[in-house]
């Protein structure tokens, strides 16, 4: 299993204006505030210090991008469906995800992470149909799979096929136990060829 090597905290951007504009193509990663998008990120670099994994959800209140080998960019998303913030915090994060989503060239494909333990809550299911309209390339992670059975995961795996009426596949994952990682690392690599 080949994880990602050399990869360096670039910024973090809090608006538009400071987003980075070069053409390095773009690795994304979206989901709720507490569905462990920074585990996700330290199980591909295979370092628990990449990115910052908070106590509390919804810490990430702007876009942190790290740079890959310096030839792409892991971009983690600030979390949804946040409690902790401001009407005004959540409009301007809103806003700027939208933005970045909406606007970048660069973005080669997306991971769409989602507990495996509960079905998609409204804003997942958001998350999902956008996507599907901006007709972005992108795969479903159900993070925390470690939390279930084989038996379970495959029954939820259907109930989120069916909650979602997705057409994508989806990837059962788990940063404890490493389960598919291999599987996220070949679709980084072949993304990125």
């Amino acid at each position: 299993m080949e994880y990602l090597k050399n990869v360096e905290f670039v910024k973090s951007v809090f608006n538009k204006g400071d987003l980075i504009r070069d053409d390095l193509p773009i690795i994304a990663m979206v989901g709720k505030s507490n569905v462990g998008k920074s585990s996700f990120i330290n199980s591909l670099t295979n370092n628990k210090n990449t990115a910052k994994v908070g106590q509390t959800p919804g810490k990430t209140k702007c876009l942190n991008f790290f740079l890959v080998d310096k030839k792409f960019y892991l971009v983690d998303l600030p979390g949804y469906g946040y409690s902790t913030m401001s009407e005004k915090e959540k409009e301007n994060i809103n806003k700027l995800t939208n933005y970045f989503l909406e606007n970048n060239k660069n973005i080669r494909h997306i991971f769409s992470l989602i507990d495996i333990r509960h079905l998609p809550s409204k804003d997942d299911r958001a998350m999902y149909d956008w996507l599907v309209a901006l007709e972005k390339d992108f795969t479903i992670i159900l993070n925390k799979a470690d939390k279930l059975s084989n038996a379970k995961i495959e029954a939820s795996i259907k109930d989120m096929t069916k909650a979602l009426f997705a057409k994508e596949e989806m990837i059962p994952f788990s940063t404890e136990t490493k389960l598919n990682l291999d599987k996220v690392l070949d679709i980084i690599k072949e993304k990125m060829n």
